[in-house]
Protein backbone atom coordinates (compact mmCIF):
# COMPACT_ATOMS: atom_id res chain seq x y z
CA UNK A 1 0.00 0.00 0.00
CA UNK A 2 1.51 3.43 -0.82
CA UNK A 3 -0.20 6.18 1.38
CA UNK A 4 0.48 10.00 0.45
CA UNK A 5 1.73 11.02 3.46
CA UNK A 6 3.01 14.00 1.90
CA UNK A 7 -0.63 15.97 1.54
CA UNK A 8 -1.38 16.44 4.64
CA UNK A 9 1.72 17.25 6.23
CA UNK A 10 2.60 13.41 7.11
CA UNK A 11 -0.82 13.14 8.02
CA UNK A 12 -3.60 10.88 6.05
CA UNK A 13 -7.38 10.59 7.26
CA UNK A 14 -9.08 7.86 8.54
CA UNK A 15 -12.19 6.73 8.43
CA UNK A 16 -12.65 3.70 11.14
CA UNK A 17 -15.93 1.64 9.91
CA UNK A 18 -17.25 -1.22 12.31
CA UNK A 19 -16.82 -4.31 9.75
CA UNK A 20 -19.75 -6.25 10.80
CA UNK A 21 -22.23 -3.56 10.83
CA UNK A 22 -20.65 -1.13 8.73
CA UNK A 23 -21.69 2.33 10.72
CA UNK A 24 -18.86 4.50 10.60
CA UNK A 25 -17.62 4.99 14.09
CA UNK A 26 -15.07 7.92 13.98
CA UNK A 27 -12.52 10.09 12.25
CA UNK A 28 -8.71 9.85 13.05
CA UNK A 29 -5.53 10.80 11.59
CA UNK A 30 -2.47 8.20 11.16
CA UNK A 31 1.27 9.23 10.02
CA UNK A 32 3.54 6.60 8.99
CA UNK A 33 4.22 5.22 12.47
CA UNK A 34 0.93 4.90 13.32
CA UNK A 35 0.35 3.37 9.98
CA UNK A 36 2.91 0.90 10.98
CA UNK A 37 1.67 0.55 14.71
CA UNK A 38 -2.03 -0.29 13.43
CA UNK A 39 -0.48 -2.91 11.21
CA UNK A 40 1.68 -4.50 13.76
CA UNK A 41 0.11 -4.28 17.09
CA UNK A 42 -3.66 -5.06 14.77
CA UNK A 43 -5.42 -2.18 16.85
CA UNK A 44 -6.07 0.98 15.68
CA UNK A 45 -3.53 3.62 16.82
CA UNK A 46 -3.66 7.16 15.15
CA UNK A 47 -1.31 10.48 15.85
CA UNK A 48 -3.20 12.86 18.15
CA UNK A 49 -2.93 15.96 17.04
CA UNK A 50 -3.53 17.89 20.32
CA UNK A 51 -1.35 15.32 22.24
CA UNK A 52 1.13 15.76 19.32
CA UNK A 53 2.00 11.65 19.75
CA UNK A 54 0.96 8.40 18.55
CA UNK A 55 -2.52 7.06 20.46
CA UNK A 56 -3.64 3.86 20.76
CA UNK A 57 -7.61 3.96 20.93
CA UNK A 58 -8.52 1.93 23.88
CA UNK A 59 -5.15 2.56 25.64
CA UNK A 60 -6.91 3.99 28.63
CA UNK A 61 -10.48 2.74 28.27
CA UNK A 62 -10.01 -0.74 27.26
CA UNK A 63 -12.30 0.09 24.34
CA UNK A 64 -9.81 -0.74 21.74
CA UNK A 65 -10.70 -0.68 17.85
CA UNK A 66 -8.84 -4.29 16.59
CA UNK A 67 -8.00 -4.12 13.38
CA UNK A 68 -9.62 -6.28 10.31
CA UNK A 69 -8.47 -4.60 7.32
CA UNK A 70 -7.11 -1.39 5.55
CA UNK A 71 -7.92 -0.13 2.33
CA UNK A 72 -6.62 2.97 0.88
CA UNK A 73 -8.90 5.06 -1.46
CA UNK A 74 -8.26 6.12 -5.41
CA UNK A 75 -5.70 8.42 -4.60
CA UNK A 76 -3.83 6.79 -1.74
CA UNK A 77 -4.39 10.03 0.52
CA UNK A 78 -7.47 8.53 2.99
CA UNK A 79 -7.78 5.48 4.91
CA UNK A 80 -10.66 3.50 5.22
CA UNK A 81 -10.24 0.89 8.75
CA UNK A 82 -12.38 -1.94 9.08
CA UNK A 83 -12.38 -2.86 12.65
CA UNK A 84 -13.99 -4.74 15.38
CA UNK A 85 -14.75 -2.49 18.59
CA UNK A 86 -14.87 -3.78 21.79
CA UNK A 87 -16.73 -1.60 23.35
CA UNK A 88 -18.18 1.75 22.50
CA UNK A 89 -15.92 4.10 19.94
CA UNK A 90 -17.00 7.06 21.61
CA UNK A 91 -14.98 8.68 24.58
CA UNK A 92 -18.45 9.90 26.03
CA UNK A 93 -19.87 6.12 25.47
CA UNK A 94 -21.65 6.53 22.68
CA UNK A 95 -21.57 3.67 19.41
CA UNK A 96 -20.27 6.30 17.25
CA UNK A 97 -18.80 9.87 17.59
CA UNK A 98 -21.67 11.07 16.53
CA UNK A 99 -23.41 9.92 19.41
CA UNK A 100 -25.38 7.46 17.58
CA UNK A 101 -25.56 3.49 18.90
CA UNK A 102 -23.45 0.70 16.71
CA UNK A 103 -26.39 -1.42 16.45
CA UNK A 104 -26.09 -4.10 13.33
CA UNK A 105 -29.80 -4.04 11.47
CA UNK A 106 -30.68 -7.36 10.15
CA UNK A 107 -30.06 -6.35 6.17
CA UNK A 108 -26.53 -5.43 7.86
CA UNK A 109 -26.62 -9.04 8.96
CA UNK A 110 -27.28 -10.43 5.69
CA UNK A 111 -24.96 -8.50 4.08
CA UNK A 112 -22.05 -9.89 6.35
CA UNK A 113 -23.08 -13.95 6.05
CA UNK A 114 -23.31 -12.55 2.39
CA UNK A 115 -19.67 -11.80 1.89
CA UNK A 116 -18.74 -14.83 4.28
CA UNK A 117 -20.70 -17.12 1.61
CA UNK A 118 -18.82 -15.53 -1.37
CA UNK A 119 -15.71 -15.91 0.68
CA UNK A 120 -15.71 -19.36 1.55
CA UNK A 121 -17.03 -20.12 -2.53
CA UNK A 122 -13.37 -17.87 -3.34
CA UNK A 123 -10.96 -19.81 -0.90
CA UNK A 124 -8.30 -21.98 -2.29
CA UNK A 125 -7.29 -22.95 1.26
CA UNK A 126 -10.28 -23.37 2.86
CA UNK A 127 -12.78 -26.75 3.10
CA UNK A 128 -15.98 -25.62 4.11
CA UNK A 129 -19.58 -26.87 4.61
CA UNK A 130 -20.66 -23.91 1.75
CA UNK A 131 -17.69 -24.86 -0.32
CA UNK A 132 -18.22 -28.47 -0.97
CA UNK A 133 -22.06 -27.51 -1.71
CA UNK A 134 -21.10 -25.23 -4.42
CA UNK A 135 -18.26 -27.71 -6.06
CA UNK A 136 -21.10 -30.36 -6.29
CA UNK A 137 -23.11 -28.33 -8.74
CA UNK A 138 -25.85 -26.05 -9.19
CA UNK A 139 -28.08 -29.24 -9.27
CA UNK A 140 -26.87 -30.06 -5.93
CA UNK A 141 -27.49 -26.42 -4.78
CA UNK A 142 -31.30 -25.83 -5.93
CA UNK A 143 -31.85 -29.60 -4.46
CA UNK A 144 -30.74 -28.32 -1.00
CA UNK A 145 -32.85 -25.49 -1.51
CA UNK A 146 -35.93 -27.63 -2.05
CA UNK A 147 -35.44 -29.45 0.43
CA UNK A 148 -35.08 -26.93 2.88
CA UNK A 149 -37.94 -25.95 1.37
CA UNK A 150 -40.01 -28.53 2.37
CA UNK A 151 -38.64 -28.63 5.96
CA UNK A 152 -40.56 -25.19 6.30
CA UNK A 153 -43.65 -25.99 4.59
CA UNK A 154 -44.09 -29.04 7.49
CA UNK A 155 -42.92 -27.06 10.23
CA UNK A 156 -45.64 -24.14 9.26
CA UNK A 157 -48.27 -26.75 9.90
CA UNK A 158 -47.19 -27.48 12.97
CA UNK A 159 -46.89 -25.59 16.65
CA UNK A 160 -43.00 -26.07 17.27
CA UNK A 161 -42.07 -22.30 16.29
CA UNK A 162 -38.70 -23.00 17.23
CA UNK A 163 -38.39 -25.65 14.68
CA UNK A 164 -40.37 -23.67 12.35
CA UNK A 165 -38.04 -20.82 12.49
CA UNK A 166 -34.92 -22.93 12.25
CA UNK A 167 -35.36 -24.35 9.12
CA UNK A 168 -36.90 -20.99 8.07
CA UNK A 169 -32.97 -19.82 8.91
CA UNK A 170 -32.12 -22.84 7.01
CA UNK A 171 -33.53 -22.07 3.77
CA UNK A 172 -32.74 -18.53 4.03
CA UNK A 173 -29.04 -19.68 4.24
CA UNK A 174 -29.08 -22.23 1.69
CA UNK A 175 -31.03 -19.50 -0.78
CA UNK A 176 -27.65 -17.12 -0.09
CA UNK A 177 -25.95 -19.84 -1.65
CA UNK A 178 -28.07 -20.76 -4.48
CA UNK A 179 -28.09 -17.01 -5.60
CA UNK A 180 -24.09 -16.94 -4.77
CA UNK A 181 -23.95 -19.73 -7.55
CA UNK A 182 -26.04 -17.80 -9.69
CA UNK A 183 -23.81 -14.96 -9.27
CA UNK A 184 -26.27 -12.98 -7.90
CA UNK A 185 -26.86 -11.81 -4.33
CA UNK A 186 -30.01 -10.80 -2.38
CA UNK A 187 -30.35 -7.33 -3.49
CA UNK A 188 -30.62 -8.12 -6.73
CA UNK A 189 -33.90 -9.89 -5.66
CA UNK A 190 -35.01 -6.89 -3.60
CA UNK A 191 -34.19 -4.40 -6.80
CA UNK A 192 -36.69 -6.96 -8.66
CA UNK A 193 -39.41 -6.15 -5.53
CA UNK A 194 -38.75 -2.77 -6.25
CA UNK A 195 -39.82 -2.19 -9.64
CA UNK A 196 -42.42 -4.54 -8.74
CA UNK A 197 -43.59 -2.39 -6.25
CA UNK A 198 -43.78 0.92 -8.20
Amino acid sequence: MNIDFSKGDGLVPVIIQDAKTKNVLMLGYMNQDAFDKTNETKKATFFSRSKNRLWTKGEESGNFLNLVSIKSDCDNDTLLVLVDPVGPACHRGTGNCWGESNDENNLQFISSLEDKIESRKNSTSEKSYVKSLLESGINKVAQKVGEEAIEVVIEAKDDNETLFLSESADLLFHYLVLLQAKGHKLEDVVNVLRERAK
